[in-house]
């Protein structure tokens, strides 16, 4: 990289955009396209980064292909939903059997209750479940099943927390969030959070919390805090929730096996139903019961495709066959070392770049230091920090690296050891040729 583009951030990220735009006519022309029938382009806003973003013609094992014929190693696996690679052979075959087998079957299928038998021993909350459609879904449905439960209103969540697209939390909230009466809690901070509990305790329902924060930067909880939040949560009569929709992937038995702290309730979601829609929630017996259509005044679960046999026959094989516990624990393995090895090169070239995460998940932040926490930085700050992120994955898209964009990585059982190596390598490079853009 020449240093004229260097003069400047801006003139930086003009540069590379160009070249981006230029590379990519076919990605340009299709979001242009679809910006006619849908709002901005596309029916994911997170998908959406500008000047638009690379449209995707097909993927297998760990390489995307876009509709240029670009090729690209991806570590974003589908914001934790691509688990198992791209076009998994035992993942293909199970899902053509159940085509073959018929998909819209109208009754239980002969995959639902051996899924939900490994999820249940697998985690220890679950002692029951139920499936939906996805983790925003099994959200919803745990946070309604705990307000039925304590008969009360209030719903404890954390600064950063994201829990569905209705369910947002980073920046105080959304407009389209659910009108619940929420407490919103520091992540992280056991004697604030604990304050609010004492303060809110006779009417809160339920604490949800994400053991690593996902979409807030992959940041994981501290055991002691999970702790405090368990012993509170059983002194006063909350449902503790934890939300294992990403997180469920880092241990065999998620963060909650993990920690050694137990909720009331968990939800699931993302890769466990094997690249197809997924979500789950359950937890304690004597809560799941009131689910049961055999049980006097009990309460309806709805839900057409809850047990579809795609995601189901699917998400069978997937952890029953791949993400064994011995999987699990080489991947989260592979993800630490790739953590490692950027936070080694930017303390070795002294900039203020740091990886945060655990196991598979990894979260790129502009900081000397390494956060527990979301950061609420001024806007001059956040806006120079989002023009880094910007150029720092426009430069790793030009030589075949994807990851999204605010630096988010959730790493694919498809990826190869040197495929960690080579984003090491590039992040030197990034480093070396950007140093003064980030110093």
């Amino acid at each position: 990289m020449g240093e004229f583009m260097n003069v400047s951030l801006d003139a930086a990220i003009a540069e590379a955009e160009a070249r981006y735009t230029a590379a990519n006519p076919e990605s340009a022309a299709r979001h242009a396209a679809a910006r006619q029938p849908m709002p901005g382009g596309n029916t994911r806003t997170v998908l959406h980064y500008s000047p638009f973003p690379l449209a995707w013609a097909k993927g297998e094992g760990a390489i995307l292909t876009d509709f240029d014929g670009h090729d690209y190693v991806d570590y974003l696996g589908e914001y934790s939903a691509g688990l198992y690679g791209h076009s998994n052979p035992q993942i293909q075959a199970a899902m053509k059997k159940a085509i073959d087998d018929g998909t819209v079957l109208g009754g239980p299928n002969r995959y639902e209750a051996e899924l939900a038998a490994l999820i249940s021993a697998r985690f220890p909350s679950l002692q029951k479940l139920r499936f939906c459609n996805s983790g925003t879904e099994a959200n919803v449905f745990a946070l309604m099943t705990a307000r039925a439960v304590t008969k009360r209103g209030k719903i404890m969540v954390f600064d950063g927390g994201y829990h569905g697209g209705v369910l947002y939390f980073g920046h105080g909230g959304i407009p389209i969030n659910l009108p619940l009466d929420w407490v919103l809690a520091p992540y992280n901070d056991t004697e604030g959070t604990l304050a609010l509990i004492r303060q809110h305790g006779a009417d809160l329902a339920a604490i949800l919390i994400e053991p690593m924060l996902g979409s807030g930067g992959c940041l994981p909880a501290r055991r002691d805090f999970l702790g405090a939040l368990r012993q509170a949560a059983s002194e006063l009569g909350i449902i503790l929730i934890f939300d294992e929709v990403m997180s469920s992937r880092l241990s065999s038995g998620g963060l909650q096996a993990a920690t050694g702290v137990t909720p009331d309730m968990t939800t699931l979601g993302k890769y466990l139903g094997g690249g197809a829609s997924f979500g789950a929630f359950g937890g304690r017996s004597d809560i799941m019961d009131h689910y049961d259509p055999e049980r006097p005044g009990y309460w309806p679960h709805a839900g057409t495709f809850n047990n579809n046999v795609l995601s189901m026959a699917a998400g069978l094989t997937g952890l029953r066959d791949i993400y064994t516990p011995e999987a699990a624990v080489l991947l989260n393995a592979k993800g630490d070392r790739l953590r490692d090895g950027i936070n080694h090169l930017a303390r070795k070239h002294d900039v203020p770049l740091v990886a945060t995460g655990t196991g598979s998940f990894l979260g790129i932040h502009f900081s000397r230091e390494m956060p527990d926490r979301p950061r609420h930085e001024s806007a001059e700050v956040e806006a120079l920090h989002g023009k880094l992120h910007k150029l720092m994955h426009l430069d790793f898209i030009d030589v075949g690296l994807f990851f999204a964009r605010r630096g988010y990585m959730a790493l694919s059982l498809a990826l190869t050891e040197a495929q960690i190596d080579r984003f090491i390598a590039q992040t030197e490079e990034f480093i070396l040729s950007r140093k003064g853009l980030l110093e």
